[in-house]
C-alpha cells in the first residue's frame, strides 16, 4: 500500500465517528451534565481541577501572554439589560464552565500528525503525552479553545521543595513542549472500573465523579 493510501485510510478511520454501533461492545460511555441555571461562578470546580490534575499556577504575567494552563475556566456573559447588570453585577452575569467537550468527532484528532490525541473505546478524547510533539495543531483546531501548551518546565517552578509532596500521585506531571487538556478525570474512572471489575460488576451511574463535579 502506498503512503498516500495509508494516510487516506488512517484519516478516514480517525474521522468516521459517530457511526452506528460504535459503543455496542464497550461497557461504558462516559458523559457529564452541567446545570447552567445552578452555576454561580464560584470557581470551586476550577480549584478542584488544579488540585486533582497537578496543574501549575503560572502567574498573571504569563497568563497575560496567553500561556494559560487551566483545564476548566468560567466564562461570564452579560445580557442586554445593562441597567440590571450595573445595579446588581453579581446577578447580571450568566456563567458558563468551559472544559473539553469530549467531542464525538473531535476536530482536534485528525490534525495531530502523530496521533497523540485520539478517541478511546468508552468515548473520551484522550491525550498521550509521551507521543505528543507539540505541533499545537490540535489547539488551533479546537473550537472551544480548551487545549493548552506547556511553554515552560513548570514542575521546577510551580512546586519547589517540599511543595511537590502535594501532587496527586495518580496523575502524571507534564513536561515542557506537550499539549494537555481535560481528561475527564480518567484516573478516577479507571480506579472505579478496576474496583468494580474486582467485585464482578460494572460501575453504576454516578458512582464515580470528576473532581469538578464533586466540588
Amino acid at each position: 500500500m502506498s503512503l498516500s493510501n495509508l494516510i487516506q485510510n488512517w484519516n478516514s478511520f480517525r474521522t468516521r465517528r459517530p457511526y452506528e454501533g460504535q459503543y455496542e461492545e464497550a461497557p461504558y460511555k462516559w458523559a457529564m451534565v452541567i446545570d447552567l441555571d445552578s452555576c454561580i461562578g464560584c470557581n470551586a470546580c476550577t480549584v478542584a481541577c488544579y488540585a486533582e490534575n497537578n496543574l501549575p499556577v503560572i502567574g498573571k504575567e504569563r497568563f497575560g501572554k496567553g500561556q494559560a494552563m487551566h483545564w476548566i475556566r468560567i466564562e461570564r456573559y452579560w445580557g442586554a439589560d445593562e441597567a440590571k447588570a450595573t445595579e446588581f453585577p453579581e446577578r447580571g452575569a450568566e456563567y458558563l464552565p468551559m472544559l473539553c467537550q469530549q467531542c464525538e468527532a473531535a476536530p482536534c484528532e485528525p490534525v495531530c500528525p502523530v496521533g497523540a490525541t485520539h478517541h478511546s473505546p468508552d468515548g473520551l478524547n484522550t491525550q498521550v503525552y509521551n507521543r505528543c510533539v507539540g505541533s499545537r495543531y490540535c489547539s488551533a483546531n479546537c473550537p472551544y479553545k480548551v487545549r493548552y501548551f506547556n511553554w515552560w518546565n513548570y514542575p521546577d517552578q510551580a512546586w519547589p521543595n517540599p511543595l511537590e509532596l502535594q501532587l496527586n500521585p495518580d496523575v502524571t506531571v507534564r513536561s515542557k513542549g506537550v499539549m494537555e487538556k481535560c481528561t475527564f478525570c480518567v484516573q478516577r474512572l479507571r480506579a472505579g472500573m478496576d474496583k468494580a471489575k474486582t467485585e464482578g460488576r460494572i460501575l453504576a451511574d454516578g458512582e464515580v465523579l470528576t473532581a469538578c463535579a464533586q466540588a
